[in-house]
């Protein structure tokens, strides 16, 4: 399993961007796929989760109603719609993925990935 996550830039603070997390498998529908970040200096954070039937979303207190995560099975691609950006907000993004259910309380955990992308840098500017 390969993650290609994309879509990442410099934004003015207020400002939109929207990552990509192509995900390579043949059940991708069956993945729960998350979206953490690392700023420098610091550990590597939960931002939003999707998981598998029944699809569900989780956030991190910190981009809710600001972030929407989504999914397009057809095209094997989870998506990060990041609105009203801020500084704070500045890191590099990773998608990482696993096959199978997990319990929406279970989605921050970094343990519970499998898989991991490149990652993709967003850099907010004030």
């Amino acid at each position: 399993v390969q993650l290609q996550a994309s879509g990442g830039g410099l934004v003015q603070a207020g400002g939109s961007l929207k990552l990509s997390c192509e995900v390579s498998g043949r059940t991708f529908s069956s993945y729960t796929v998350g979206w953490f970040r690392q700023a420098p200096g610091k550990e590597r954070g939960f931002v939003a989760g999707i998981r598998w039937r029944p699809t569900a979303a989780h956030y991190a207190d910190s981009v809710k109603g600001r972030f929407t995560i989504s999914r397009d099975n057809a095209k094997n691609t989870v998506y990060l719609q990041m609105n009203s950006l801020k500084p704070e907000d500045t890191a590099v993004y990773y998608c990482a993925a696993r096959e199978g259910y997990l319990i929406l309380s279970s989605l921050g955990g970094t343990t519970n990935y499998d898989y991991w992308g490149q990652g993709t840098q967003v850099t907010v500017s004030s």
